[in-house]
């Protein structure tokens, strides 16, 4: 298992725990390019999750989505190993 995938089934099982609705978005060719690898809600409130592990960094089209997700009252998240904990506090 990848570093990035340890992160994700972090991720995963907290947002299992709270009760949120979320996905992993294929773009595959027929999505849009740098959508974030969780997108979701809880609460009422929209959620976009960019999962990186090690020393990664957003890629500047991630960072435009978002930034695209917060204009429009949405949460955007990059979490890594470093603050994977901090899920539940982030969403609330």
């Amino acid at each position: 298992m990848t570093p990035e995938a340890k992160v994700k089934r972090k991720i995963t099982a907290k947002l299992k725990e709270m009760g949120a609705y979320y996905f992993y978005p294929m773009t595959g060719g027929y999505g849009r390019s740098g959508v974030p690898d969780i997108i979701g809600c809880y609460k009422s409130r929209f959620f976009g999750i960019e999962v990186k592990a090690g020393k990664n960094k957003p890629t500047a089209l991630q960072m435009k989505n978002l930034r695209e997700i917060e204009e429009q009252g949405g949460l955007a998240l990059v979490v890594n190993e470093d603050n994977v904990s901090h899920i539940e506090e982030f969403l609330r």
